[in-house]
């Protein structure tokens, strides 16, 4: 599902125009950024945890030359799936 398929989605289910949808849609979008930029977590409930983990730096290796190399540490988003949403899959 793509963000148009989702905003029609939205539409659908919550009784709106496709532009209330979309406006909807990239508000929560735009404020789960705002709060994974602040390092805070997003919680769903029944759905899951979205997250920022840190990376730490760390050696690596350049394929096409083979020299050592370091990778630098980067933060990363994570999501761990809630397990209302875990069972309903399995």
């Amino acid at each position: 599902m793509n963000k148009v398929e989702l905003v029609e989605l939205v539409a659908e289910k919550a009784h709106l125009t496709k532009k209330d949808a979309a406006v909807a849609v990239d508000a929560v979008f735009d404020g789960m950024a705002d709060a994974l930029a602040k390092d805070e977590e997003v919680r769903v409930a029944g759905f899951g945890t979205v997250a920022v983990k840190t990376r730490k730096a760390r050696q690596g290796v350049n394929p096409s030359t083979h020299e050592p190399m370091t990778i630098p540490a980067s933060k990363v988003v994570t999501f761990k799936v809630a397990k209302v949403l875990k069972d309903r899959l399995n």
